[in-house]
């Protein structure tokens, strides 16, 4: 049994920061991608950044890319978000994901507001 477990969620003014992390127990394979996506009100979940097992290639949603910062520790099976000059419309439901011998795995969610 796969669990992502998230934690470093809360409420930040614009332009602060704030870094999630999560932890995957159980049966994890060598072989895996990690990320994090966001489901903000109204809207369709996205992908806001994954990193490979191997290699730690990752990859950014256009509306993140130089202010997230996307690693992980595969020692611990835990991936982090490090979020930079957040903005109000960073506001979201932010859900872990673990994609492994083509299963999606899903956190919880830990919800992330930004106020301006």
């Amino acid at each position: 049994q796969v669990q992502l477990v998230e934690s470093g969620g809360g409420l930040v003014q614009a332009g602060g920061s704030l870094r999630l992390s999560c932890a995957a127990s159980g049966s994890i394979f060598s072989l895996n991608v990690m990320g994090w996506y966001r489901r903000a009100p109204g809207k369709q979940r996205e992908m806001v950044a994954t990193i490979t097992s191997v290699s730690s290639t990752t990859n950014y949603a256009g509306a993140v890319k130089g202010r997230f910062t996307i690693s992980r520790d595969n020692a611990k099976n835990t991936v982090y978000l490090q979020m930079n000059s957040l903005k109000p419309e960073d506001t979201a439901v932010y859900y872990c994901n673990l994609l492994m011998s083509g299963t999606y795995y899903w956190g919880q969610g830990t919800q992330v507001t930004v106020s301006s």
